[in-house]
């Protein structure tokens, strides 16, 4: 990886991690529904046109049904959960939660693709949920009712991003990854118009709210789509997914900085034991010790 892709790779870790910045800026003043309506919308209508001048629309058309399935499991529910999640819960806390989404993927991948589960997968489906039991448990505020709910969402969500991973492998496989996240996009917008008129902000949102659903549509969600296709083809996919295990600490850096938000023992403690299980699991930390060896 040379330094400009590695720069690349933090560049889109910040961006991912921003996201969790800007639905705590705005979910409390449009609410989960509206803010991600404005979120899928603006970045599909960011994304079309790209599609559109690489004479891609074609490939949009002949794939629609599963691009709406991928849509409704990839976008519209899990951005909506995590959007209810941030209603409650830190920026830190709830990237820390999204990034169990590897953890659910191996999980899924026995269940549905009935792959092996080996002793480093189980090892680190263990660690991992140690992970987030511990940071559930060493919270220093109670566990209210609407804590409980916030947490099961982001989890929720996770579940649902592990699910829609091999349909899309299944289901998209050599379909360019521009048409799948504009695809995606539009068809979330779809989803979730019907329940706008139940869904209305009880007054309107202020111009940081405004600013935060276009830094989540534009920056979150359009640009780093490309920057992380782009990256996919420089380095390949399995040196692009090591962002996941970047995100939180973005997510925890955003939130301490400007939102003054605490980083807790229990975030600490458990976003380390979430991403070792993680990379336990999936095979991350024997290939690293592979590569070390002389």
């Amino acid at each position: 990886m040379t330094p400009l892709q590695l720069i690349e790779l933090l560049v889109l870790a910040a961006l991912w991690g921003g996201s969790f910045l800007f639905m705590r800026i705005a979910a409390p003043e449009f609410g989960p529904i509206w803010l991600i309506e404005f979120r899928v919308l603006l970045a599909g209508l960011t994304l079309l046109p790209i599609v559109m001048r690489q004479g891609l629309l074609g490939e949009l058309k002949s794939h629609l049904r599963p691009l709406m399935v991928v849509g409704l499991l990839n976008s519209a529910i899990p951005f909506s959960l995590l959007a209810f999640t941030s209603l409650s819960l830190p920026v830190g806390m709830t990237a820390i939660l999204n990034g169990t989404v590897p953890f659910f993927g191996v999980a899924v991948a026995f269940v549905w693709l009935q792959e092996k589960l080996t002793l480093s997968r189980v090892t680190g489906l263990v660690v991992g949920f140690l992970g987030v039991v511990t940071l559930v448990g060493l919270r220093e505020t109670a566990l209210t009712a609407e804590v409980w709910w916030a947490i099961a969402a982001g989890l929720g969500a996770a579940l649902l991003y592990a699910i829609a991973a091999p349909y899309i492998r299944l289901t998209l496989c050599g379909v360019p990854s521009l048409v799948i996240a504009t695809g995606s996009q539009l068809s979330a917008a779809l989803f979730l118009l019907p329940l706008l008129p139940f869904t209305q902000p009880a007054q309107a949102p202020t111009a940081i709210a405004y600013g935060a659903v276009v830094g989540l549509a534009i920056l979150s969600t359009s640009v780093a789509y490309i920057l992380y296709f782009r990256l996919i083809q420089a380095i390949g996919s399995t040196r692009a997914l090591t962002v996941a295990y970047l995100i939180p600490l973005f997510a925890m850096a955003w939130g301490a900085l400007l939102l003054q938000e605490r980083i807790t023992l229990s975030m600490v403690v458990g976003c380390g034991l979430i991403l070792t299980g993680t990379a336990i699991a999936n095979g991350v930390v024997r290939a690293s010790l592979a590569r070390s060896r002389p």
